[in-house]
């Protein structure tokens, strides 16, 4: 039987990988595979789950939020692993698993995965780590690092909401200078965002983005009139800020340099990411994937 390894974080999204461990199972079993799973705890490194991996895996599959797939995807890069990858939507932040059209359901997701071909899609890279969906500084852009895991696992996505206001009134705009081929931009910003995928908060900001073309969507929030500021935040709502971007800076490029002069962090898929200064890169092709089905 073909084997694969099944990473799954058991605190995702609720809890909700826990009573769908067995359909995972039985479709994969139904279809000639043997699931290997390994839970992720404090007590049990995400290295451990890979470290035993070799070419008679047919592939990995990750059971978790964004979060959880950046995790694994570092460490199997730092580990030179070059197997497919699957993800299963199973955590409080899914958007990389819905730019790659991935089924709620999991065990349709599992279905699709299995009857799928193996597809090259890009990989972001910021210095010495990679990201899937998103990078990203700015307002907003490290609550998911800031907001109380037992919060998130209890009201899931509104957690990140009410992680947000609190940090309105505490927020001074960026004073950022970003360099590449495409633009060269000297200003204030309230938010950069460097998209592969689409969507960041089930928001669809990048929505002309795609996870293959060999380039990076680059969205920054200008702040040089706060009223602007504040339209550009209702335009993203009304998917208008990439057709009108007045106080909005949009392009797509496959490398970016980007300097920030205050002391602000940056977020990798709602890990943390380097400090700065960035230098942020497409890697065309840089990942395998199973389960991809387009719009």
């Amino acid at each position: 039987m073909k084997r694969v390894k099944l990473i799954y974080n058991p605190y995702s999204g609720e809890n909700s990988i826990l009573k769908d461990l067995d359909s995972i199972f039985q479709v994969y079993q139904q279809s000639g595979y043997t699931v290997e799973p390994f839970r992720i705890s404090f007590e049990a490194r995400i290295e451990e789950a890979v470290e035993n991996i070799t070419d008679e895996y047919d592939h990995i599959i990750i059971a978790g939020g964004d979060g959880t797939v950046n995790q694994v995807i570092n460490i199997i890069k730092k580990m030179e692993i070059d197997l497919p990858i699957a993800i299963l939507p199973t955590g409080t932040a899914n958007d990389f698993a819905t730019c790659l059209g991935m089924p709620k359901n999991i065990s349709e997701a599992c279905e699709q995965i299995i009857s799928s071909q193996v597809k090259l899609i890009d990989l972001g890279k910021v210095n010495d780590k990679y990201f899937v969906n998103v990078a990203s500084t700015g307002l907003f852009t490290d609550i998911s690092q800031k907001t109380n895991v037992n919060l998130k696992n209890t009201i899931g996505k509104l957690a990140y909401y009410f992680g947000g206001i609190i940090e309105i009134p505490n927020f001074k705009r960026l004073q950022i200078s970003v360099e590449s081929e495409e633009l060269k931009y000297d200003g204030h910003s309230l938010i950069i965002f460097a998209f592969n995928g689409k969507s960041a908060g089930n928001i669809n900001i990048a929505y002309k983005s795609e996870p293959d073309d060999g380039l990076l969507d680059i969205v920054i929030v200008k702040a040089e009139i706060m009223t602007e500021a504040l339209i550009s935040f209702f335009k993203f709502l009304k998917k208008e800020h990439l057709e009108n971007p007045k106080g909005v800076i949009y392009f797509r490029t496959d490398r970016l340099y980007l300097q920030c002069k205050e002391p602000i962090s940056t977020d990798l898929d709602g890990e943390k990411g380097p400090n700065f200064p960035l230098d942020i890169q497409c890697i065309k092709g840089g990942l395998k994937i199973l389960g991809y089905k387009k719009d």
